[in-house]
């Protein structure tokens, strides 16, 4: 029983977390009054603590930058389902719990609230569920999280030796 729940559970997180973000573009990206609703409450707030535009059609946290991570990690969720792939789903889940960390903290901590749309609350509970499911996937494929983190760490920080051995050709050249 334990085994088929790690078999199929990322399987379906996957499923659901991809339909929720591929559902979410056609408002994004459609300029939809939800999103002008959310999307303007936030930038007013940014505004009131002097970051007018941060949430605006051209911001840096956009409805179309949002809407374009979402777009990639869904993209990443469904292409780790094939198994030469799934390194993907980890990237996914990590884009994932990114930017659903960002969506829930909006709710509860700005005066976006959590109906801001008057629809009982289903915009926030889907960003928990994501959220949740995110980090329970991130769990479940923690060995190649910890890769992904390793190899990040290599590149961005070389090993003392190599740092080194750097500085002692070009002292020497």
């Amino acid at each position: 029983m334990i085994a088929r729940i790690k078999r199929y559970a990322p399987i379906a997180y996957s499923l659901v977390a991809s339909a929720v973000f591929l559902d979410s573009l056609r408002f994004k990206y459609t300029n939809a009054i939800e999103t002008q609703v959310i999307f303007g409450r936030l930038d007013a707030w940014a505004a009131s603590l002097g970051a007018p535009g941060l949430f605006a059609q051209t911001g840096l946290f956009s409805q179309y930058v949002i809407g374009t991570a979402e777009l990639l990690a869904a993209t990443l969720l469904l292409l780790g389902l094939f198994p030469a792939l799934r390194r993907l789903q980890t990237l996914g889940a990590l884009i994932a719990v990114a930017v659903m960390t960002g969506a829930v903290n909006f709710h509860l901590w700005t005066p976006l609230g959590i109906d801001p749309n008057n629809d009982g609350g289903g915009l926030f509970v889907m960003a928990v569920t994501v959220w949740l499911s995110s980090i329970a996937m991130l769990v479940a494929r923690r060995d190649t999280l910890f890769a992904i983190l390793s190899g990040l760490r290599d590149v961005l920080v070389p090993p003392a030796e190599t740092a080194f051995r750097s500085e002692a050709r070009h002292a020497a050249a």
